[in-house]
């Protein structure tokens, strides 16, 4: 049996290899493939080719496991478990060179379905800030090998929180007056434009808290268990599993001040 550690410098491995490989792809030219839910919802060359690489990658090392990617969908697993890929998170900001990107690589045990399995083991790697966050269940959260603790004894006040808006431009006309609303009862609002990497940074201290709506299972399976692991309490709507409806993360005392605020506005959305 594969153990924890074992899965997660298979996770790290193949993620850096892939984020050197889109970096290079980046530093090439971009090339936009298509759209996706909306004009704003880009696809690069450079996504697709990612995934491939990482997905060649794991049929080669790990040929009973399933996988579900972004860019290429899933594939069934003979092992239990499945890999949850998201080839280039922040793909808006790769296009434009903002260097807030990230190759995001986690397995699960279960359904590839964030509200009934459990994350082994995830690695978010940025090569532009050379940066790779990585965690195993039990085995704690780690930024090039340092040691992660998510920042406690934050009053909502005082707190720096991160969030995300979805693509359909009503929804981010809602989601912006929400924020506008909230703005002025915490320190202040970071819109980065990569999950994973919002994730990370409640795990490293550089948030203390993200909340975002729209979420898909690879924009959180890693980095959810790095801040996980580094502290954070993670969670959706009533407390249940994080999903597409909601996700917020933070130390578990800001958590308990902010998420009845975020569920207020969020528990009625379709």
């Amino acid at each position: 049996m594969t153990s924890n550690a074992e899965l997660l410098e298979i996770a790290a491995t193949i993620a850096r290899r892939a984020a050197a490989f889109a970096w290079q792809r980046r530093r090439d030219g971009v090339e936009i493939a298509a759209s996706k839910s909306s004009l704003s919802d880009i696809v690069t060359r450079a996504d697709r080719e990612t995934e491939q690489l990482i997905r060649d990658a794991l049929a080669a090392s790990r040929p009973r496991d399933g996988f579900l990617g972004e860019e290429s969908g899933g594939g069934s697993s003979q092992s239990g478990l499945t890999w949850v890929v998201d080839p280039i998170d922040g793909t808006v900001n790769y296009y434009y060179g903002i260097p807030a990107w990230a190759v995001s690589v986690a397995v699960v045990e279960g359904d590839s379905d964030p509200a009934t399995w459990r994350t082994l083991a995830g690695a978010v790697v940025n090569p532009v800030t050379g940066e790779a966050f990585t965690a195993s269940a039990g085995g704690g959260a780690r930024l090039n090998g340092e040691r992660l603790q998510v920042t406690t004894g934050v009053e909502l006040p005082l707190a720096l929180v991160g969030t995300g808006f979805g693509y359909d431009a009503e929804v981010r006309r809602r989601q912006a007056a929400f924020v506008g609303e909230l703005i002025g009862e915490v320190r202040d609002i970071r819109r980065i434009g990569a999950a994973s990497l919002d994730l990370c940074s409640v795990a490293a201290g550089r948030l203390d808290a993200y909340f975002e709506r729209g979420l898909n299972p690879w924009d959180h399976a890693a980095g959810a268990l790095i801040a996980e692991e580094a502290g954070a309490r993670v969670a959706g709507l009533d407390g249940g599993p994080a999903d597409r409806r909601l996700l917020v993360a933070a130390a578990p005392d800001l958590f308990e001040q902010l998420h009845p605020r975020v569920e207020r506005f969020y528990a009625d959305w379709e």
